[in-house]
C-alpha cells in the first residue's frame, strides 16, 4: 500500500495528489500539520517537508522525484509523451518552474518584490499542454488566483479551464476552495 504523507495547502503535494488521482493508484493519506509537524516527519524526510510517499520500504521525498517515480511505476495512462525528445523537454519544462513562476510565486507570498503577474503572463501553457509539466505548475496557478486573488492572464484561465475537465483537477480544485 502506498502512503503519502501530505498538506492540503501544499502545491507540492497536490502535484504527487494530482498525479495519483489521475493514475487512480490507491493509497492512503496522511495530513500532517505543517504548523507544527511531527517529530517523525523527519525520520521520512530530513528536511520535514512534505510529500514524502512510502511504499513498502521505499520512503521518497521530494514532489518532481515522487511523480516521475509514480510515471514509471504506474505507466498508464502516461503523463510523458512516448517520443524521448518531447518526454525531454516536459521535464526541461518542470526543472524551469523555479525561475518561471515559483521562485516570484513565493515573493508575491511574503509581500516582497515579485513579478508574478508578468511569470503568469508569460507562461508558455501552449507548451505545458496536460502531462507532467502541467502538473508542475498547476498547483501554484490554481493557488495565486483562487487563494491569492492574482489576475490570471486569460491564456492562462483558458489552459486551467481546459485542465480542469480533468477529474483529478477538479479534485484539486475543490480542495482548495475548502482550505
Amino acid at each position: 500500500m502506498i502512503t503519502l504523507y501530505d498538506a492540503a495547502r501544499c502545491p507540492y503535494c497536490a502535484r504527487v495528489r494530482i498525479v495519483l488521482a489521475e493514475k487512480e493508484v490507491p493509497h492512503e493519506a496522511v495530513e500532517i500539520d505543517l504548523r507544527d509537524r511531527p517529530g517523525w516527519i523527519y525520520h521520512k524526510n530530513p528536511t520535514g517537508r512534505v510529500p514524502v510517499l512510502e511504499e513498502d520500504t521505499l520512503v521518497l521525498p521530494e514532489s518532481e522525484v515522487i511523480v516521475e517515480y509514480l510515471e514509471e511505476r504506474f505507466p498508464e495512462p502516461p503523463l510523458l509523451p512516448p517520443d524521448p525528445a518531447a518526454r525531454a523537454l516536459q521535464r526541461w519544462h518542470v526543472r524551469r518552474f523555479g525561475d518561471r513562476l515559483g521562485d516570484d510565486y513565493y515573493a508575491f507570498r511574503r509581500g516582497g518584490e515579485n513579478a508574478l503577474a508578468e511569470r503568469l503572463d508569460a507562461l508558455p501553457v501552449e507548451e505545458l499542454g496536460w502531462g507532467l509539466a502541467a502538473v508542475a505548475y498547476l498547483p501554484w496557478v490554481i493557488r495565486a488566483r483562487d487563494m491569492l486573488g492574482v489576475a490570471v492572464p486569460p491564456h492562462v484561465e483558458a489552459w486551467l479551464e481546459e485542465c480542469a475537465e480533468r477529474p483529478s483537477v477538479q479534485s484539486e480544485l475543490e480542495l482548495v476552495a475548502a482550505v
